[in-house]
């Protein structure tokens, strides 16, 4: 697999990672896949390049003021836990489950964003207790890591929706958090799947330092685009993501081409 192509991978998911606040899964487990790539060693690579692109992005936001580490240190330690069954999980599923989860994750999250009929009211009021909400966070961070990161994904779309409903956060306020839980979850992650041998090293390290690169031209951009352009763009990665990753299945029941 040619370098110059895993640094364009790296670079959009990047962007993705920045911009949308996601681990850039969606783009890079999807195009290694079309490249020939086995589903676990996919997941492996991605969770690799979080590490890189979530730490970069979230220094970026510490320093721009735009992340409330408080918070997110306690979803980041939920993710360090769930994120460590990771390696298990993978190394005991077949490819084709691990693919069709993935593209299950996929279809949901275009639904999402695609036909949910967005409101700002929230049917119930939003847990202000400091207690109950470190446990929430704890919690959200732990299913998040267990389930997400065992797909290649950071996670953004379980533990956004959880953080706005119960605790009322915005969604500026979310996607700085999300990506500092990355860190936790992809580390964790990253060790738990290298002791089952199931990480490119090589092109993990290509993908994640030049995802670097993406990372401050996403958050560059959320900053100059409107609230729809941005639901839109959403929609289309996550469209993206279910065609490729339905090709692949297809291809895995001997249906393509």
């Amino acid at each position: 697999m040619g370098v110059e192509i895993l640094i364009l991978i790296g670079c959009v998911s990047g962007v993705a990672a920045g911009f949308f606040g996601i681990g850039g899964g969606v783009i890079i487990v999807p195009c290694l896949l079309l490249l020939g790539m086995e589903m676990e060693y996919a997941i492996g690579i991605s969770i690799m390049q979080m590490v890189f692109s979530s730490t970069f992005g979230s220094i970026i936001n510490i320093y721009q003021k735009k992340l409330d580490i408080n918070h997110g240190v306690f979803v980041g330690l939920g993710g360090l836990m769930g994120a460590a069954f990771s390696g298990i999980i993978v190394d005991s599923l077949s490819s084709r489950t691990l693919l069709l989860l993935f593209l299950l994750l996929s279809c949901v999250s275009f639904y999402k964003y695609a036909f949910d009929v967005k409101t700002t009211a929230n049917p119930t009021p939003p847990i202000t207790n400091p207690f109950k909400q470190k446990c929430l966070m704890i919690g959200a961070g732990f299913l998040t890591g267990i389930f997400a990161i065992s797909l290649g994904v950071g996670g953004g779309l379980i533990l956004a929706p959880i953080l706005a409903y119960y605790l009322g956060f915005d969604s500026k306020k979310v996607v700085p958090i999300s990506l500092f839980f990355i860190i936790f979850a992809s580390i964790s992650g990253s060790i738990s799947l290298a002791s089952h041998n199931l990480i490119d090293f090589h092109a993990g390290l290509t993908i994640g330092i030049s995802s670097m690169l993406g990372v401050w031209l996403g958050i560059y951009l959320i900053s100059k685009v409107t609230l729809s352009n941005h639901r839109y763009a959403l929609i289309g990665i996550y469209a993206l993501s279910v065609i490729l990753t339905m090709w692949k299945v297809m291809q895995s029941f001997g249906l393509g081409y």
